[in-house]
Formats: structure tokens, sequence, C-alpha cells
């Protein structure tokens, strides 16, 4: 029951500094796998693979592999089936090359990230929400409704610039050498 409720509380978390590590060391050796192209299956031979990421549960036995076919061309769910496929041979490869008690299952998915971020670029296009933004088409941010660049608030009247100096006075505990009485 107590550990149940651990791994509820843990779901949340970022991973932790050597889940990151593991998982930056297993998206190397896949590509290297994928490169070199020693697997029996005809179909990995003719595909070209990126592993975007590669995520790790907590306790280092699973992970999963979010990879795309190399320049957005072909099939993602192809090409997650045929990795899937081969898995194990994955597997085995990593153990070999990577010092773990034990060697992650893996699990392959496609990577929607840059779907996604292709989306949120064309949203951003949306005449309405550069309106909102405050950005014309072809403006800069900062750029105000007309065009203008926004100019800095004029100092109210009697106010005084910063300077540099007077600062430096007072982290030292100087103040221009006259002392209140």
């Amino acid at each position: 029951m107590a550990s149940r409720k651990d791994a509820q509380r843990r779901q949340g978390r970022a991973p932790s500094q050597r889940q990151l590590r593991v998982g930056e060391e297993l998206r190397h050796v896949l590509a290297e796998v994928l490169q070199r192209g020693d697997f029996r299956d005809p179909t990995l031979h003719s595909m070209n693979v990126t592993v975007t990421e590669v995520r790790v549960s907590p306790d280092l036995r699973n992970a999963t592999a979010f990879v795309t076919p190399l320049g957005g061309g072909g099939d993602p769910a192809e090409t997650v089936a045929a990795l899937r496929r081969a898995a194990p041979f994955f597997r085995s490869q990593v153990a070999k090359a990577m010092r773990l008690r034990h060697a992650p299952t893996i699990g392959f998915e496609p990577d929607t990230s840059f779907d996604y971020a292709g989306h949120i670029g064309t949203l951003l296009q949306n005449p309405d929400v550069r309106r909102d933004l405050g950005r014309e088409p072809g403006g800069d941010i900062g750029r105000g409704p007309g065009g203008d660049i926004d100019e800095p608030e004029a100092l109210e009247p009697g106010a005084e610039e910063f300077d540099e100096e007077e600062e430096r006075d007072d982290e030292e505990g100087r103040d221009g050498g006259v002392r209140g009485a």
C-alpha cells in the first residue's frame, strides 16, 4: 500500500538527475545502433530515424524512446511499429553498451512535439493573436499597435537618474563624506 502512494506522489515530479543522464545516454546508444544498421528487419534498413528524447522511469527499468522519421518523411506509425518489433534487439545492444544493473525495457512512441510546435507557430501567425500580443504582421515584439517603438517612460519631475557611483558608495557605507549629526 505504501509503495502505491509513493508511486502516485512521484508521478507529478520532475525527473531526477540520474534519470536524465541515463535517458540521454540511452538516446546516444539507440542512435548509434540505428546508424550502424545491423538488424534483421529489412524495413528498418530502409528507414532513417531520429531519436529525439528518451524518458526513463524512476527505477530505471523502463524507458520510452520518442522517435520521428528523419526529415519528417515517412509514416511515423510504420516506423514505430518496426522499432517495437526490434525492441528486444535494442535492449540487448543497450545492455552491452551501458553499465546498468538492469537493462531497461524500451518502448517506442512517435514524437509529436514537432507537430505541436508547428501548431503553436500557426496560431501565433493568426492576425487576432498578433493583435492581442501587440504585434503587427512583420513587426517585432515591443512595437506598439501603430508599429511605433514603445518609448521608455519619462522621469517624473524632480526624479534623478540612477547613479552607479552613489550605489557603490551606499554599499560601502559611504555617503559622499557627509555624516548625519
